[in-house]
């Protein structure tokens, strides 16, 4: 009863949260930078006038837009009531738009730039991503401008590089395993199973826990005798990736031996 009790208090807190949104918070800055200068080569804008109304708790509806363009990531939930909403009231926008749900339905009351980048947000998601926009000629439904997937491919791979240096790669002992390690096994067609009785859960172990770290996703401790078979199996794991492994042939060899 205590439990459910707790659970309904934390809905009924949830209710006055900020709810956070695909928007600056999320949006890698470098992204959002080459986006903007784009924006103001292409169409003649002063980035200086750009706004983005689209934080947690704003309120786009309300916001002054006197004299302002939005470029902005927009909640990709409410994208056509916003957009809708641009239009209806005049206000010039290019905004952040997922390319495979609602960029086609949009192309009827305004302009989409199909361009399908996948970019990485900060919230580490994945999207496919175009805009849509009415700064462009009207009679225009959708274009597919190589100069922005070129840009917006470019700032994606600066901050993909940069995520990337963020994120610490630790080794473990082989006591520990995690569903990061061990589902190369089923690929490989080993399988190992764990019983609940020779493994207990982890969040990090005693050393990383001085640090103030801890093994992303948990992990598992294994016993001394599943540490054995995990060891016999990065062995048997190895074995079968290397015979995976397509070989250099003869005629080759001589090829690679002759330049240079």
């Amino acid at each position: 009863m205590k439990n459910e009790n707790y659970e309904e208090y934390e809905k009924f807190v949830d209710k006055f949260k900020s709810k956070l949104t695909i928007d600056d918070c999320y949006t890698p800055p470098v992204v959002y930078d080459a986006v903007a200068k784009w924006v103001s080569n292409e169409y003649g804008t002063d980035e200086s006038n750009y706004v983005r109304p689209f934080y947690p708790g704003g309120d786009y509806e309300n916001y002054d837009y006197t004299e302002k363009t939005v470029v902005d990531n927009p909640p990709f939930s409410i994208l056509t009531a916003i957009v809708k909403f641009y239009v209806e009231h005049d206000i010039k926008f290019f905004l952040f738009a997922p390319t495979l749900t609602s960029i086609t339905r949009l192309s009827d009351i305004c302009t989409a730039l199909c361009i399908g980048v996948p970019v990485t947000y900060e919230n580490g998601a994945e999207v496919n991503t175009s805009f849509v926009t009415n700064l462009d000629n009207p009679e225009i439904r959708m274009r597919t401008p190589p100069s922005l997937f070129k840009a917006v491919t470019e700032a994606n791979k600066k901050n993909a590089k940069s995520l990337k240096k963020q994120l610490p790669k630790y080794s473990y002992p082989p006591e520990v395993i995690s569903s990061a390690s061990i589902y190369a096994y089923g690929r490989c067609g080993i399988d190992f199973v764990i019983p609940r009785s020779e493994s207990v859960r982890i969040s990090a172990l005693d050393a990383q826990k001085a640090a103030k770290k801890t093994i992303f996703g948990e992990g598992l401790l294994l016993s001394e005798r599943l540490t054995a078979e995990r060891e016999k199996a990065e062995r048997e794991k190895a074995e079968r990736e290397k015979a995976e492994r397509w070989e250099i042939s003869e005629r080759e060899s001589e090829i690679i031996k002759s330049l240079g």
